[in-house]
């Protein structure tokens, strides 16, 4: 069961800038699709993801994939989704773990005091759902991606993390 990550955990972004959730937290909420780059299953949920991140690109929250690989393995992986949207690196899996998570991919919202809002793991539509509602209501935000759409992968449970 996902619980709320250490505030003081150092985590680098593509660019290799390193910072800590707290430092990363200080003007928006976070929304992550947590994936695995060596498993197929996250790969199935890279344009869904993209969808949902697209949605909120207007609203007061910061949206990002957070990696199980180093930069070239991220970068790599996500192919052109690294050019549109912000990459946090968890190599040494160190995020998953603080936040508890057993299966990827996983939606996973934390608030300004790296709390966590909301978790979503494996890909259950209604689950990920439950998650944006909580976004929709912390956001003051009046519309939801539609979940599932045309093109999403049918609801998988999501590899062990």
């Amino acid at each position: 069961m996902a619980t709320d990550p250490s505030a003081d955990l150092a985590i680098t972004d593509l660019s290799g800038y390193e910072a800590t959730l707290s430092v990363r937290l200080v003007l928006f909420n976070q929304l992550s699709v947590v994936i695995d780059p060596y498993t197929h299953q996250s790969g199935w949920i890279l344009p869904t993801a993209a969808r949902i991140f697209n949605h909120y690109r207007e609203a007061d929250i910061r949206c990002c994939f957070v990696v199980a690989a180093d930069a070239e393995g991220a970068a790599s992986y996500l192919g052109p989704y690294a050019d549109d949207h912000l990459v946090l690196l968890d190599p040494d899996r160190t995020m998953i773990e603080s936040l508890g998570l057993e299966f990827l991919p996983a939606l996973i919202h934390l608030r300004q005091d790296a709390s966590l809002a909301g978790a979503a793991e494996g890909w259950q539509p209604i689950d990920w759902l439950e998650v944006l509602d909580g976004v929709e209501q912390t956001m003051a935000w009046r519309s939801k991606p539609q979940l599932p759409a045309k093109g999403d992968p049918a609801p998988f449970a999501g590899t062990p993390a």
